[in-house]
């Protein structure tokens, strides 16, 4: 009937059960590739994209950016490992696994026929209580507890990566980096931005030799001419997006000359035109010049002489964010108004001193001192650049997660501290409800488990006998008011049993957990309420065309 109408649809349909099960295979497929790599035992994975470049990581969100995914239900996983990226920077791995195990619980309550919309009802019932009770009963503030919290946070995020064992050297460089780039917004919020904060990787010694260069900016670049001072200080720093070259004239512009005399004239006027532009700069009393663009050797004869430290081919991005630092402005041209050409001293940016370096095997340009905002810059050192390369995105984690504890100024334990305690609670939680959703907010209760389980299962330990103790203690911690101590217990992997994560400083932000439960519940409604596949066949002359 639907043919005769015209109704037919060009490709594959599958709807109902099958596309279900479909979505929940392809899901757990993604989630099974993370599993092993989370918690302070997880193991690393190898990826080898198409042109044979190695990345050895165990950062969710790398990881599934690696992959190609296909699927389209797996590919909302990927988006929702790195929204949690960007939004908190740490705990990519963890919100991926609950997403899937929420999605695989829920395809089980459709087979025993309850209807996705009261599953995903339960399941909002479900994620509201849990941040209520996290915020209520499981956070910490900041200020409240008496050890180095912020270096506990680092440590925690560290524990899982690569360099986790070197992190007594990096949990300083990190907390120090954040509160060096502190600032106060128009509210009179204290914001902390990570991206002041430059992260910069240098081959050779051992990790232990990473420096943070406090108020100050670097680049892997060197000057322009070993002839140049190595060292300026107090640095006036001008920043330019043009050439410092020979005067040419622009395109399809000749000149016609009949007297040799005059050819001399103007070979000479050209470069006489690029030394007032130089005399202009130098007048001003610069004595650092970067510019995007080159410096010939013609220009670079003038700024030798003048003792001037000239930086080029400068990366845009890098340039930016000088100018930030310095209060320099970056100058596209120096016409003026008139016509004329002028370099203003108010354009010129200052900073104690401009150094130029040698680190292992790469130059370096360090500008320390900067007077107008707040930055700093990490040297990341390290044998090979696999582990460089690991090491970057591991500081970036941990940057993220003491940033966001200091403006969030809250904690909350570790170590499946908060899902055991939620887990629980939500089994009671469920049981006020005489409804479907009770079914469904049951299922978010053991579906949040998968987090100590699978850190347990990396430990190599034994994890229905852990997450047995651990429920015991939190089980006691809700009933009895002397007891309530119990609720800080999570695991510890290292000994292989339970402890107070508070005490022995296992933390995170709570922004962290209250944002994963959130994306994770909402990745999983939304792969949930699919109940239709519709994929349209490509055109028969395209194919042929292509």
């Amino acid at each position: 009937m639907a043919s005769e109408l015209g109704l037919t649809i060009a490709g594959q349909r599958e709807s109902g059960a099958d596309v279900r099960s479909a979505n929940v295979t392809a899901v757990m497929a993604l989630a099974n590739i993370l599993k092993s790599s989370l918690g302070p035992q997880g193991l690393d994975k190898m990826l080898v994209d198409d042109i044979g470049d190695v990345t050895i990581t165990n950062d969710g969100a790398t990881i599934l950016k690696q992959l190609e995914v296909e699927h389209p239900a797996a590919k909302v996983l990927v988006e929702l490992a790195n929204l949690q990226d960007t939004e908190v920077g740490d705990g990519t791995t963890s919100v991926v696994i609950i997403a899937a195990e929420l999605l695989k619980r829920a395809n089980e309550l459709v087979k025993n026929n309850i209807h996705p919309t009261t599953i995903i009802a339960g399941y909002r019932l479900a994620m509201r209580e849990s941040i209520k009770y996290i915020q209520e009963n499981l956070s910490q503030k900041v200020d409240a507890l008496e050890q180095d919290t912020l270096t506990n946070i680092a440590k925690t995020s560290l524990s899982s990566k690569f360099i986790g064992s070197e992190s007594a050297v990096f949990c300083q460089i990190i907390v120090d980096a954040v509160k060096a780039v502190k600032m106060v917004n128009l509210q009179g919020k204290a914001k902390y931005p990570v991206n002041q904060i430059n992260v910069l990787k240098s081959h050779g010694q051992s990790s232990h030799e990473s420096i943070l260069i406090p108020n100050g900016y670097a680049m892997q670049i060197m000057r322009a001419s070993q002839e140049m001072p190595a060292w300026v200080s107090p640095a006036k720093i001008a920043l330019l997006d043009f050439d410092l070259k020979k005067h040419r004239m622009s395109m399809n512009v000749n000149i016609v000359i009949d007297d040799p005399e005059e050819l001399e004239r103007v070979r000479q006027k050209e470069m006489d035109i690029t030394k007032e532009k130089i005399q202009k700069i130098l007048d001003a009393g610069v004595n650092a010049i970067f510019t995007t663009k080159g410096i010939d050797d013609f220009a670079m004869k003038y700024l030798v002489e003048a003792g001037v430290l000239g930086v080029r081919r400068v990366d845009k991005k890098d340039i930016k964010r000088i100018a930030k630092v310095t209060g320099a402005q970056v100058l596209l041209t120096m016409a003026t108004d008139e016509g004329e050409e002028a370099f203003d001293p108010s354009y010129m940016g200052t900073a104690e001193e401009v150094v130029n370096e040698r680190v292992g095997d790469n130059d370096f340009v360090f500008i320390k001192g900067c007077t107008a905002s707040k930055a700093c810059s990490i040297l990341i050192r390290g044998a090979n650049e696999f582990m460089l390369e690991e090491a970057s995105r591991s500081v970036h984690d941990a940057l993220c997660a003491v940033s966001r504890t200091l403006e969030s100024n809250a904690v909350v334990p570790g170590g499946g501290a908060v899902e055991t305690a939620l887990s629980l609670h939500l089994e009671d939680h469920a049981r006020t409800f005489d409804s479907y959703e009770q079914w469904a907010i049951a299922e978010f209760a053991e579906a949040l488990l998968t987090i100590p389980k699978t850190l347990a299962i990396n430990a190599a330990l034994d994890a229905i006998d852990l997450l047995a103790a651990l429920r015991v203690r939190h089980h006691a911690s809700q009933q009895d008011p002397k007891k309530k101590d119990y609720r800080w217990y999570g695991l510890d992997l290292t000994n292989g049993t339970v402890r107070n994560q508070i005490s022995n400083g296992v933390l995170e932000p709570m922004v962290s957990k209250l944002k994963s439960l959130k994306f994770a519940t909402e990745a999983a409604i939304t792969i949930l309420r699919i109940d239709d596949l519709v994929r349209i066949a490509p055109d028969p002359q395209d194919e042929q065309q292509g």
